[in-house]
């Protein structure tokens, strides 16, 4: 079997398909290989790729935020704030880190919220977040899933989204 892929708008899920017009990449080679085999694959891709992480998520806010940023990010998520270097500290913004929780707020001159992309917090008592974010006048809002969990969503202070996850 060729590895060629071919990218037509038919064949497999979302277009993709072989030059034989059969599975998607993903599924190609499912049960043609031992689950030895299966290891080894996935040790070697695994060994092969220099992701290994995120080390931390950026968020754009308005000139002049700080203030704000410091209320929501440290006082009603409870996340410390930590020293920008300082060669960056000039360009102004704040960094909260706790663990490998790491948020970086920099300014963004025609700043615009981002409404879509957003990072997901694993929290560990929703209801008490949800309860304080509320009463610190950030409403909090939740999309019933039909296969799980509500998703809830908070924007901060500058219209980013957040999603936060129970668990």
């Amino acid at each position: 079997m060729s590895s060629r892929l071919l990218s037509a708008g038919g064949g497999g899920r979302d277009g993709w398909r072989n030059e034989r017009g059969g599975l998607p990449p993903e599924k190609a080679f499912r049960g043609r290989f031992t689950l030895f085999d299966q290891h080894l694959i996935e040790t070697i891709l695994q060994d092969a790729m220099p992701l290994v992480a995120i080390d931390h998520v950026q968020l754009a806010m308005p000139p002049g935020g700080e203030a704000a940023a410091r209320d929501f990010y440290g006082g009603l998520l409870g996340l410390p704030e930590v020293p920008k270097p300082p060669h960056l500290a000039v360009r102004g913004g704040c960094w909260f880190e706790r663990g490998a929780l790491r948020v970086h707020l920099g300014v963004e001159a025609g700043f615009r919220a981002a409404r879509k992309a957003h990072p997901a917090f694993r929290v560990t008592d929703a209801e008490a977040l949800i309860a304080a974010l509320t009463t610190g006048g950030h409403p909090v809002r939740r999309e019933p899933q039909p296969d799980g969990p509500d998703q809830i969503y908070v924007d901060d202070p500058f219209g980013n989204r957040i999603e936060l996850i129970e668990g």
